[in-house]
């Protein structure tokens, strides 16, 4: 099926939305209802679990073997660990992120008493002080601390403003949206994600066109801390193409320019037959992609396959540099991987026994193992380098 138009305007006004909303794992209520709201206001009425899990049904021309897609609400971000005589605050991190992406960052404190503004500051934070000592210091958490704006000097005061070990510390996200088509900002993992699937779903609702399945769009709440779809995908899903990042860096094949598709995370290798699906539709609608493995990454996939959910899986994501810090994309990928989801979304089922948990082996497809046809006859004189 040939991609559908997708409003580019819509999925950058999405993203900024998102981006304003703080929403660490395990603080996620805000964006749960922010995202109820944009889903009803396209006409579609959302499920929402007990924790705020969201998925959304499109019902298609027929209703088995239905699909899914996924994206990720909460972020990284961090807890207090230790309310400090000196009147600051030791974090622990939530998520898998540098100490060294938080030196420098502003950052609001949520208390039972209300919401506070603060920077995260090296133990050494004066050169004038601490001199060189400001350079060789070590880098961990435990080398950082949160400087509160309030007059609080030891913990008695800190206790007085209603602070307390587990407080829940949102980072801004310190957004910069270029006229040349990048964005900056922390958090584009998995926001810029959550829009995609947004604007998927818009451009397919403005077409009039069915899906031709029925098709869950799905938020989850707790990827970073490795939760993610195992708690949320319906049971009758047989396929799940997860959108997040994929990591633009020496070594690896992702980029900020068109659909990245994971062939493998740390999990091992995705499924064969829906990847390859996703290639050739990239292919046939002239969407530029590129392959890439990544080895110590896990997403909403991995966590449904460990949790025992018998589901065919791929991950496509949207080059992102410095992933997990001061992230780096392009509206160029975010554009062609909601153009890849319409393409998906409204071609046919390849595999139509998917729509049985078992069955036999009639209609179980096949992987190519025969040789490749030779480049050359026999014989035949090679061209010539250059």
């Amino acid at each position: 099926m040939p991609r559908l138009d997708v409003d580019i305007d819509y999925l950058g006004d999405q993203l900024k939305a998102l981006l304003r909303i703080p929403s660490p794992s395990g603080f996620t209520d805000t964006i749960t209802h922010a995202v109820v709201d944009e889903l009803q206001r396209l006409g579609v009425e959302p499920e929402v679990t007990r924790r705020g899990a969201i998925r959304a049904r499109l019902k298609g021309r027929a209703k088995d073997p239905s699909r899914a897609l996924i994206a990720h609400l909460d972020t990284l971000g961090a807890q207090v660990k230790y309310l400090k005589p000196n009147g600051r605050l030791e974090l622990v991190p939530i998520g898998s992120w540098s100490a060294r992406f938080a030196e420098g960052a502003r950052c609001t404190i949520f208390t039972e008493a209300g919401a506070y503004r603060g920077s995260i500051l090296p133990l050494k934070a004066s050169g004038h002080t601490y001199a060189d000592e400001i350079d060789t210091q070590p880098t961990g958490w435990p080398y950082v601390e949160v400087r509160v704006d309030a007059l609080v000097r030891d913990v008695p005061d800190l206790n007085r403003l209603g602070f307390h070990v587990g407080d829940v510390v949102a980072i801004d996200p310190e957004t910069e949206f270029l006229e040349n088509g990048f964005i900056v900002s922390r958090h584009l993992d998995d926001k810029a994600g959550v829009a995609i699937l947004l604007a998927t779903l818009k451009a397919v609702i403005d077409s009039g066109k069915k899906p031709a399945v029925d098709t869950w769009w799905i938020f989850s709440i707790a990827e970073e801390v490795g939760v993610g779809a195992s708690a949320v995908l319906p049971h009758d899903v047989a396929a799940m193409v997860t959108i997040d990042n994929g990591t633009t860096a020496p070594g690896q094949a992702s980029d900020e320019f068109g659909v990245t598709i994971a062939m493998a995370d740390q999990t091992g290798p995705f499924d064969y037959h829906l990847t390859h699906e996703l290639i050739r539709l990239a292919r046939d609608n002239d969407i530029r992609h590129q392959r890439d493995v990544f080895r110590y990454y896990r997403s909403d996939s991995a966590s449904a396959i460990e949790a025992g959910v018998d589901v065919r899986t791929a991950l496509v994501t949207f080059g992102i540099d410095a992933s997990h810090g001061y992230e780096r994309i392009h509206m160029h990928a975010l554009r062609s991987l909601a153009e890849l989801m319409t393409a998906y979304v409204t071609s046919p089922i390849d595999i139509k026994r998917d729509a049985k948990p078992v069955g036999s082996i009639e209609g179980f497809p096949h992987q190519p193992i025969e040789p490749a046809e030779p480049d050359i006859e026999p014989g035949e004189q090679l061209p010539a380098e250059g």
